[in-house]
């Protein structure tokens, strides 16, 4: 230390400060100090590139808590994943937040964006979280939208499907897989949301109308319930569904809480099983399909949704447009027989 602290010409207590991580010191200081200290072989040449290099961008990722596997894989993969993120000098941190609260989520990002440098979060579509939004954009705090975009606002980028083409894709394969058996007849389907405060199913469900009056004029969309996401919730919504349309020919699961319906499902022992569409594969979605439960399941990579919102914080950090390099998220349509 003290061979340092003549090479660095500082004193041997700013030199104890710079290798133990004190405050107190200049940047410039620290450089010289790490410089000379990497020199005789004190600390490693990779030691001195951690401490010399620029700080990891701070990355909070908003998640709402609550039942939803998909979206807790997502946190979870968050958590588990830094390795994946070192190349791009970032630290990510999953934090979960009061789902379906515009008021709690504008709160958390105001919050998080005093202490990080960028935030994804899954929008609710209200001033206040548009607001908030704005203000960070006014302090240089960028925000990206992930599965559920922001109208009219000031985030950088959005990252997850095209929800619109989602939804008539659900219409589509429910169309389908009905088949012979509603042709000549008058068919019913049903929908079941998480919110339509997410834009993500409000354009899920914009789209599933528009192919049925489209393409299939015969089928009739008999309304439109809201579960939360919450299985409990799904399976209330869809056991007064059976009762009121006992002849219903298909389900469609804007959202989460699955296993849910699937239970209603099994419980109403119906003349005939209503054809079942869904989003996200997870656990419980896997079962539904391996036990034909359900008979398709619209889902996107989580891993690689998170990466592109990686890719667009270091893109805005390096002066490069948000989307430089990012690969479009495209949907994938799992079926029992096709399950990775």
């Amino acid at each position: 230390m003290e061979e340092v602290a003549e090479r660095a010409q500082v004193s041997l207590a700013t030199v104890d400060r710079v290798l133990h991580g004190r405050a107190g010191v200049r940047a410039s200081t620290v450089q010289r100090v790490m410089r000379a200290a990497a020199d005789i072989g004190y600390v490693s040449e990779a030691q001195a590139r951690t401490t010399l290099g620029p700080k990891p961008l701070r990355l909070a990722f908003l998640i709402p808590e609550g039942s939803n596997r998909f979206l807790r894989m997502l946190g979870d993969l968050i958590g588990y994943s830094q390795e994946h993120w070192a190349p791009f000098n970032v630290r990510c941190q999953a934090e979960y937040i009061e789902a379906f609260n515009p008021e709690a989520l504008a709160r958390q990002l105001l919050r998080h964006g005093r202490k990080c440098d960028g935030i994804a979060f899954m929008a609710l579509e209200h001033p206040l979280v548009r607001e908030a939004v704005a203000d960070l954009a006014a302090r240089g705090v960028p925000t990206v939208t992930l599965i559920s975009d922001l109208s009219n606002s000031s985030r950088s980028a959005y990252v997850g499907l095209d929800n619109r083409a989602a939804g008539r894709t659900a219409a589509y394969l429910i169309a389908r897989f009905m088949g012979a058996a509603a042709r000549g007849r008058t068919a019913k389907v049903a929908m079941i949301a998480g919110s339509l405060s997410y834009r993500a199913h409000e354009e899920r469900e914009a789209g599933f109308l528009h192919l049925f009056e489209e393409q299939c004029p015969d089928v009739h969309v008999v309304g439109l319930r809201e579960g939360h996401d919450d299985a409990e919730k799904n399976y209330r919504q869809a056991r007064a569904l059976f009762e009121q349309h006992g002849d219903l020919s298909g389900i469609y699961n804007i959202g989460g809480g699955a296993e849910g319906i699937g239970r209603a499902i099994h419980e109403a022992r119906l003349a005939r099983k209503p054809v079942f569409i869904g989003h996200g594969l997870t656990p419980d979605t896997r079962a539904l399909l391996i036990d034909g439960t359900m008979d398709a399941v619209i889902t996107q990579n989580p891993q690689g949704a998170v990466m592109n919102c990686v890719r667009i914080f270091a893109n805005l950090r390096d002066g490069r447009e948000p989307n430089s390099g990012v690969e479009q998220v495209r949907s994938q349509v799992i079926f029992r027989e096709n399950l990775p």
